[in-house]
């Protein structure tokens, strides 16, 4: 069965909250076997929440709306899908008499305008809410599925898990959703897509999705079955088959950020590794040191921004930095050794470059170099990263954990 979900709530339009009651109902629903095909999130009008709710109700076979149940005057889920419906709302004393009931464990006295929760549209189950005041709605619509929840995201997950998840289990047919997660480095999403497109197109089932970040692509493959072990089997069938293609820019399997996989690898070889930073200004450092247990492995850095910290706290040689400037091979280089001989750190990375918006004389924005040092050599590769600011910046974290990444495979 497919699912959709109708986020009600005008706050949800502004840049101050998020949406995260959808995220969790689709891990939920797709626990049950049911695909959430379509999202939408609808201020408090009732008109839109009608229009909203009708055209859901044409296309997919559960329709749950969360949120705009509450006692104020702009809650309208109610009354748009009672309109929706041409169903009348009926007053019900019990749950009236078992919000008055709350308010007084409460010590205080319910206001007026909570009777409005205890309006019910007409053939619809009352789903108790033992963590608000607002109670959940269930509901069968021409052969669909209606399930009204209360918005705040504590008294949603309740409702759902006590009283919807039971009875969605008793109605839903044998069907269970597997995925796989992918993730790669060093290769654009083109690339990525036109390597593996002859093979993941021949599956309509797994359905394949590419997600792109900066230096980091995401394959999802997302398999649906009558039985958890087919749904595993074709993921991982098709995982095989994108991974030979892939080859070892493919470096996580389950999902985990390339962080984590850097940090097992030098936990599994018994290495440290130490930083030395410039124009990625500590962000190597914190993307390293956000897995917990990096300490296992990670020695410290060092961030100097400056030539004159370059030169204290790493010893680089003033000569090289007037001569061939602090954006070069030779820089970076220096930087790594430095860094290595002052923490005695298995591997160490170090990162220079202008990470725009501007360049500097004749180096344009986005070039930066980054040299990867150990106990015998010491290498620099020079980068061209594309975009603005930030994503020049993630860009080179990326790629310096990626280039000791294969190095420690190596």
């Amino acid at each position: 069965m497919n699912a959709e979900i109708i986020a009600v709530g005008s706050e949800l339009l502004t840049p101050r909250r998020v949406d995260t009651n959808s995220l969790w109902l689709t891990d939920q629903l797709n626990a049950l076997g049911v695909e959430v095909i379509l999202k939408t999130i609808v201020g408090d009008d009732r008109r839109r929440i009608e229009e909203m709710f009708s055209a859901a109700l044409q296309r997919s076979e559960i329709v749950i709306l969360s949120g705009g149940l509450g006692p104020t005057e702009d809650d309208v889920t109610r009354d748009a899908v009672a309109a929706a419906l041409r169903r009348p709302l009926v007053f019900r004393q019990e749950i009236c008499d078992g919000i008055e009931q709350r308010f007084r464990r409460m010590g205080r006295t319910m206001s007026e305008i909570n009777k409005r929760q205890a309006f019910v549209i007409e053939g619809a189950d009352v789903l108790p809410n033992d963590r608000g005041t607002a109670p959940g709605l269930w509901l069968a619509a021409g052969g669909k599925l209606v399930l009204m929840l209360p918005g705040p995201p504590n008294e949603l997950k309740g409702v759902f898990e006590r009283q919807c998840r039971p009875r969605l289990e008793r109605l839903l047919p044998p069907l269970a959703i597997r995925t796989l997660q992918l993730r790669v480095a060093g290769m654009p999403e083109s690339d990525v897509d036109q390597r593996i497109a002859p093979v993941y197109t021949q599956y309509a089932n797994p359905v394949t999705t590419i997600l792109a970040a900066p230096g980091d692509i995401q394959i999802h493959l997302r398999a649906r079955c009558p039985t958890a072990e087919e749904a595993e089997r074709l993921v991982e069938e098709l995982g095989v088959k994108i991974r030979e293609l892939l080859g070892s820019s493919v470096y996580s399997g389950n999902g985990d950020p390339l962080e984590a996989v850097v940090g097992r690898l030098l936990r599994e070889r018994g290495a440290t590794l130490s930083v030395a930073e410039s124009c990625t200004g500590g962000g190597l450092a914190e993307r390293i040191t956000s897995v917990p247990g990096s300490s296992d492995y990670f020695m410290g850095g060092f961030l100097v921004y400056g030539d004159e910290m370059k030169e204290a706290l790493l010893g680089v040689d003033p000569h090289l930095l007037r001569t061939e400037t602090a954006v070069s091979e030779s820089a970076a280089i220096a930087m790594a050794a430095g860094a290595r001989l002052r923490t005695g750190s298995t591997f160490t990375l170090s990162v220079t470059g202008i990470a725009g918006p501007d360049g500097v004389g004749e180096t344009p924005p986005g070039v930066v170099f980054i040299a990867l040092a150990d106990a015998s050599t010491a290498r620099a590769r020079r980068f061209q990263f594309p975009g603005d600011r930030a994503r020049v910046r993630a860009l080179a974290a990326q790629t310096a954990m990626d280039m000791l990444r294969r190095r420690l495979l190596d």
